[in-house]
């Protein structure tokens, strides 16, 4: 039995259709006689969703208990023993409850898969395992739930199921996603349009990837080199010249008029026809492109046109912009240029755009379009003439008389132009050939090859003599042409890396890529170990499948005595491993940079620890002292024998000692709380509580009358440290009181979204820039004018500290009309079907 096939739908957001789609497509599966059964699906309450379960078979599911609650989920065993032809999967990246077989729903599905089962299965783009850097940057919530990219990338089709954020924030306000309770929360949260449309994007460009994998794929499969325009990609050829950054940007503006349009601008590291290569101008022009969403490629090649149509080709390009030449105009007796000849060989499947510019025919260092080193067709026409044009020769001289000394001349001028087109042995064969035909036809005795006259053999070692001091001379100019030339780019290549050194530049991985690019090879991998017997390890590689060992490796370039630079593709030539070296030390110092950065940053985690301990003692040495103060004065009047207090009097400095004390208490805390966030000792015990529980306790610290407590008594339970959430909660509210005015309540509210609980806790008070709320978080920071008498800053520090240990979050926002809101999101305990809407709302004063 083969493996079954995998069909993802993929959403950019929760509501967007995803299951409805996959359940649509079961009914017509099944309605085509196809055995479908839905394995797991949840509807979450959704009433269109839960109609389109109707008609279909359900395989029970398995019930599980865990901390006391009864939880669902698929059975795999049931659903083997069924053996459907198609199993639906819904949320591919749900985490199983712990007693399941497998940790992750994908594992689930893969069994299916391997047994042969097809499985039609969901997914958001959240919940990619590689995208979710990304997705927390915009949403502001780190997913927690995620599946590997490349089970997904498996799948043999991924559907997209596209909304507009309008129409899904309209969704979402009709009741169609969550229950009106949470429809506010979300829409002003995570379903914000900014949000939404990024992810959408994320979705978009994902699919878009995915289509290009396949359809490269099927190109190479299928050995199609011709150009199919599937997307606008637009190959921009660069000279190194200053009128580089005006085709970079006329290169922009085309594939903006494409939808998914690609820039991508290539130097290649010859001097022929593209001379004078700025280092500085291709640093500039590198950075120009990458602004405007480009990429830029320096590569090798021996042949200008055809380097660049070959790269054109290979990234599947659609269209090439090459500048006006700067050549002056009696330089085009060499040759019809570059651009001329990239037009004329692009075929019909290639664009190529000639961009006027101002270093229009200002001359260039190098009148020649193609390469000094001889090319294959002028050897061919070389040899054309070096042994066809004395046999041409000869059969015209045999009708007319010039005398030998003539007849000398000619063939002479045949083997120069052999000379002059193919190199030594085309010259050496006219010369030879020449030489026969002369003796034989036109030196007496004629007819014969004797020679009866010496001044006539004179004369022919003297043509043989010239014919080859003549080609050697030509040949040993291209020879030395050529090695300028190579010369050139290693040096241009060599100024690159000497730039990127200056420029602090320190991704392995950007360097790796170039020696692939550069060299043209599929794989490299930069290889160290400890010693001689130590087995080799991969420090960086790129490119599929590279080499585990040099000696595996079709190239392998020494580091050092414990490291290597291992290529894989193709062989070298001994005269590339001197470039080729100069990368393997600049990637050995890349590969040291960044170990030095990182003890760099070990380092400045310790100065930042020794920071800490100094702002302790400055809070030590001045906020507690106040305190310590009244406390002292209160006790050592109430011990004065001298004065006669009254009762009042007596309770008044107790209660000043009571308020020392309970400063004292408050300050020490947030101080030993701040050193366990120091030091990573911050062990919390997650278990399921309800907000209700722990919320109220934490604000007893706050004067009567000042805070609202709205707390749904629906909402789910969060998996949190009681302890630590009333410390954070409690740290919050006391800041919000702190900056709000007197006759403003501070509003605590919490709702459900998804798979989180946020507790917003809102004030009215003079709000935080957005410039400054992130650093309002950074330990014994004040905002404001805020006097030392009002603590030593770590209240903040301390309650986000004990928010991301327990596996939430704390941002701030602000509040609509004015003022600071904190929101705390916390982790919700996934039971099943999603909450049901609250019966009430608990509406309290704290008092």
């Amino acid at each position: 039995m083969g493996r079954g096939k995998l069909r993802i739908y993929l959403g950019a957001a929760p509501g967007v259709g995803k299951t409805y789609a996959m359940l649509s497509e079961a009914h017509r599966r099944v309605e085509r006689g196809t055995d479908c059964v839905v394995a797991f699906v949840e509807h979450h309450h959704r009433p269109r969703t839960e109609v389109m379960l109707h008609g279909l078979e359900q395989v029970p599911r398995r019930e599980l208990k865990y901390r006391g609650g009864l939880f669902t989920e698929m059975d795999v065993d049931a659903v083997l023993r069924r053996a459907p032809a198609v199993a639906l999967v819904d949320e591919l990246a749900h985490t199983n409850v712990p007693g399941s077989r497998h940790a992750k729903r994908w594992q689930d599905v893969e069994e299916l898969l391997a047994a042969g089962i097809d499985v039609v299965s969901t997914v958001n783009i959240q919940h990619l395992e590689s995208l979710g850097d990304v997705v927390e940057s915009i949403t502001g919530v780190r997913q927690r739930e995620t599946v590997p990219d490349e089970v997904v990338r498996r799948a043999d089709q991924i559907e997209l199921v596209d909304m507009s954020p309008p129409a899904l924030r309209r969704r979402m306000a009709h009741g169609n996603i969550y229950k009106s309770d949470k429809v506010d929360a979300a829409l002003s949260n995570y379903f914000r349009p900014g949000n939404l449309t990024a992810l959408r994007e994320l979705a978009l460009l994902w699919v878009a990837d995915r289509v290009d994998e396949y359809l490269t794929e099927y190109r190479s499969e299928h050995r199609v080199s011709k150009i199919w325009g599937s997307r606008e990609r637009i190959v921009v050829g660069l000279t190194g010249g200053p009128e580089g950054r005006t085709l970079i940007r006329r290169a922009a503006r085309l594939a903006e008029k494409g939808a998914g349009g690609e820039v991508m601008a290539v130097y290649i590291a010859r001097s022929d026809g593209l001379t004078a290569a700025s280092p500085k101008e291709l640093a500039l022009q590198r950075t120009l492109v990458e602004d405007l969403g480009g990429t830029f490629h320096h590569v090798v090649g021996d042949d200008i046109p055809a380097s660049l149509l070959d790269f054109a080709r290979g990234v599947n390009a659609t269209q090439i912009v090459l500048g006006s030449s700067r050549r002056k105009t009696w330089q085009y007796v060499f040759g019809p240029g570059v651009g001329v000849t990239v037009a004329r060989e692009s075929g019909p499947d290639l664009d190529v755009h000639i961009v006027t510019h101002e270093e229009v025919a200002k001359g260039r260092g190098l009148p020649v379009a193609r390469g000094a080193r001889l090319g294959r067709s002028r050897i061919i026409w070389g040899w054309l003439i070096g042994v066809g044009g004395p046999v041409v020769l000869a059969v015209l001289l045999n009708t007319i008389d010039l005398g030998l000394a003539n007849d000398m001349l000619l063939f002479l001028a045949v083997t120069v132009a052999a000379a002059l087109l193919g190199g030594l042995l085309p010259a050496l064969a006219s010369a030879a050939f020449g030489s026969l035909l002369l003796n034989y036809f036109y030196t007496p005795p004629l007819h014969r090859l004797t020679v009866a006259d010496p001044k006539n053999i004179v004369a022919i070692v003297i043509f043989v003599g010239v014919a080859v001091s003549v080609a050697s001379v030509v040949d040993l100019a291209a020879r030395r042409t050529h090695q300028a030339a190579r010369l050139r780019a290693e040096s241009e290549i060599l100024s690159f890396l000497a730039g990127s050194v200056l420029r602090g530049e320190t991704s392995l991985e950007a360097l790796l890529e170039r020696v692939r690019e550069t060299f043209a090879m599929e794989s490299v991998a930069l290889l160290e170990r400890v010693n001689d017997v130590e087995p080799w390890t991969c420090a960086g590689s790129v490119g599929p499948d590279p080499s585990a060992r040099p000696e595996d490796a079709d190239v392998d370039m020494p580091v050092g005595d414990h490291m290597a630079l291992a290529l894989s593709g193709r062989v070298l030539p001994a005269s590339d491993r001197r470039v080729l070296a100069a990368f393997a030390a600049q990637a050995a110092v890349v590969l040291d940079r960044q170990r030095l950065q990182h003890e760099a940053d070990q380092a400045k985690e310790l100065a930042e620890g020794n920071r800490i301990r100094t702002a302790l003692l400055a809070a030590v040495s001045h906020d507690l002292r106040t305190p310590l103060a009244g406390i002292k004065a209160s006790v050592s009047s109430l011990r004065s024998d001298d004065v006669a207090w009254s009762e009042e009097d007596q309770a008044e400095l107790l209660e000043g000692i009571e308020d020392g004390a309970d400063r004292l208490d408050h300050l020490v805390g947030n101080l030993l709380d701040m050193s366990r966030l120091q030091t990573g000792t911050v062990a919390p015990l997650i278990r399921e509580i309800d907000l209700d529980e722990v919320v109220p306790m934490a604000l007893g610290g706050v004067p009567e009358d000042s805070v609202d407590l709205e707390i749904p008594e629906s909402l789910p339970m969060v998996a949190v440290d009681a302890g630590l959430l009333e410390r954070a909660v409690a740290n919050l509210v006391e800041n919000a009181v702190k900056y709000s005015p007197l006759d403003q309540r501070v509003l605590v509210a919490a709702s459900a979204i998804a798979k989180r609980v946020e507790v917003r806790v809102v004030d009215r008070g003079p709000g935080v820039p957005d410039e400054a709320k992130d650093r309002i978080f950074a330990p014994f920071q004040r905002y404001g004018d805020a006097p030392r008498g009002n603590g030593v800053g770590l209240g903040l520090a301390v309650a986000r500290g004990f928010a991301e240990a327990m596996g939430g979050t704390l941002n701030a926002e602000d509040t609509p009309g004015g003022g600071l809101t904190m929101v705390l999101t916390l982790r919700a305990v996934d039971r099943g079907p999603a909450v049901a809407a609250p019966s009430a709302v608990a509406e309290r004063q704290v008092s």
